[in-house]
């Protein structure tokens, strides 16, 4: 499959004074263990590679969100495909180097 971006914005439901941090902890603890090329932002992750693969990490992080006791999760996504060249996260932030 072809190169891609995906974003990601885990969000799972949990119990009233719990924290959520645990979970997302442990959704960038996976793509950590993944292998891939990814960058944490304040309110999403981005991976980088392989189509079929992302989309393999994000079945992962949900499933491990209801191993953790979470009764339901919700998983905002944004993806990027080019067929052609590839896409990276380093190729759309160059004009943006200094992150700015």
């Amino acid at each position: 499959m072809a190169q891609a971006l995906l974003s990601i914005q885990i969000l799972p439901k949990v119990k009233p004074g719990e924290e959520v941090i645990p979970y997302v902890d442990r959704a960038i603890e996976i793509i950590k263990e993944s292998g891939v090329n990814y960058r944490v932002g304040p309110l999403e992750t981005t991976i980088e590679g392989d189509l079929d693969l992302l989309i393999d990490i994000v079945k992962r992080m949900n499933a491990a969100m209801f191993e953790m006791g979470s009764p339901s999760v919700m998983s905002q996504i944004k993806l990027v495909v080019d067929g052609q060249e590839g896409a990276s996260i380093s190729k759309q932030l160059l004009k943006y180097p200094d992150g700015q």
